[in-house]
């Protein structure tokens, strides 16, 4: 079975690192792709710019996508993955440190599959990690032709 990747969308190096840590240390032995801004996200998933040589089908099993980036927010980012029908139903979670109600509400309105406030502690935050992991790798079964490990 092919182990499909993650799509980390974060442009803190620290919460990058502690993230991905987190997910090691739960035994999750998907590839982790990285996109620091919301521009690279996109061409990353649509194969373009940097990434036009990456096969557009091999979606990944899940974005984890912060919403406070550098040149595409996440929210346009959400917007754009849920317009297009090849990512509309790819799941998205949100891992952000916005503590702003409309950031949660709007999420959710442009399909968030769920939202995730980054703790502060970094006890906290390791365990909200592995908690997403393991939920969203291993539990979950998401629809044929998102990502899922369904259409492998």
């Amino acid at each position: 079975m092919d182990i499909k990747s993650i799509l980390l969308v974060e442009d803190n190096a620290d919460d990058e690192v502690l993230t991905i840590r987190s997910l090691r240390n739960s035994n999750v032995a998907n590839d982790i792709a990285v996109a620091r801004d919301g521009a690279e996200a996109l061409d990353y998933l649509f194969a373009a710019g940097a990434y036009s040589n990456r096969d557009p089908e091999d979606l990944p099993t899940i974005v984890i996508l912060d919403l406070k980036l550098p040149k595409i927010d996440g929210l346009e980012v959400l917007r754009r993955i849920r317009a297009n029908q090849r990512t509309r139903l790819l799941p998205v979670v949100i891992l952000t440190s916005s503590d702003e109600q409309k950031d949660l509400v709007e999420s959710y309105s442009l399909g968030a599959n769920g939202y995730v406030r980054k703790p502060v502690d970094f006890g906290d935050f390791s365990e909200a990690v592995r908690q997403l992991g393991v939920y969203w790798l291993l539990i979950n079964e998401g629809p044929p032709g998102s990502g899922s490990s369904l259409d492998e």
